[in-house]
């Protein structure tokens, strides 16, 4: 139903920064609460950051906060992923993600709408 696709992945060397995309067509996008999750190999998917429907909260892992800003623009039906002063340990595909039932949500059980992912490689 809500298709999701994220861009802007890459490879930076550490310290350096990426920004990241999330971007639909859907008209109701400002109806969504949108994540941001990682997934780096032999780990569980993690969750990296959350806005609400309007954009006015938003909530950070421990592990990025400071660092990652998480911002929307609902007028381009777009979400993004500001990631500044990379670490090797944020290797990981990033995965874009989206629900409706709560206005910001942490846990990736209440998300309903996901990207296909886009790979991020910081290198030391």
């Amino acid at each position: 139903q809500l298709q999701l696709v994220e861009s802007g992945g890459g490879s930076v060397q550490a310290g350096g920064s990426l920004r990241l995309s999330c971007a639909t067509s859907k008209r109701t996008f400002s109806s969504y609460g949108m994540g941001w999750f990682r997934q780096s190999p032999g780990k569980e998917r993690e969750f990296i950051a959350a806005i609400s429907r309007g954009g006015g909260m938003t909530n950070y892992a421990d592990s990025v906060k400071g660092r990652f800003t998480i911002s929307r623009d609902n007028a381009k039906n777009t979400v993004y992923l500001q990631m500044n002063s990379l670490k090797p340990e944020d290797t990981a595909v990033y995965y874009c993600a989206a629900q409706t039932v709560y206005a910001i949500a942490t846990l990736e059980t209440r998300y309903n709408y996901w990207g296909q992912g886009t790979q991020v490689t910081v290198s030391s």
